[in-house]
């Protein structure tokens, strides 16, 4: 027997033929091919949420910023003008501190002894 005739197993009862051998081959890429394929289909559909829920996302932060912009406006308004109230009060402190100056020197201060 020559030694490379050792692996030959075609003339074994039972052994599968080269035709058979490729036939389950390829039973067996179209069997990955199609898992493949539901793979890649799954994958597109998370995907494609992906993406809606980013869009919705942005139109959520463009919403809240607009909202922030608009508070932030009101806000310095707000502090304008307790800034001029502020002014104002020092303002009018002033002038009843005059006038209460001006009101203790007309008036006698009572003397009171104890």
């Amino acid at each position: 027997m020559d030694p490379y005739e050792i692996e030959d197993t075609t003339d074994w009862p039972g052994s599968p033929t080269p035709l058979d051998t490729c036939r389950h081959q390829l039973r067996m890429y179209e069997n990955e091919f199609d898992e493949l394929n539901l793979q890649l289909r799954q994958a597109r559909e998370k995907i494609f949420k992906l993406v809606e829920m980013h869009a919705k996302a942005i139109q959520e932060r463009d919403e809240a910023m607009a909202n922030l912009r608009s508070r932030s406006g009101e806000a310095a308004n707000l502090r304008k003008e307790l800034y001029d109230l502020e002014i104002s009060e020092r303002f009018y402190q002033r002038e009843a501190q005059k006038l209460r100056e001006i009101l203790d020197g007309l008036v006698a201060q009572p003397k009171t002894v104890l």
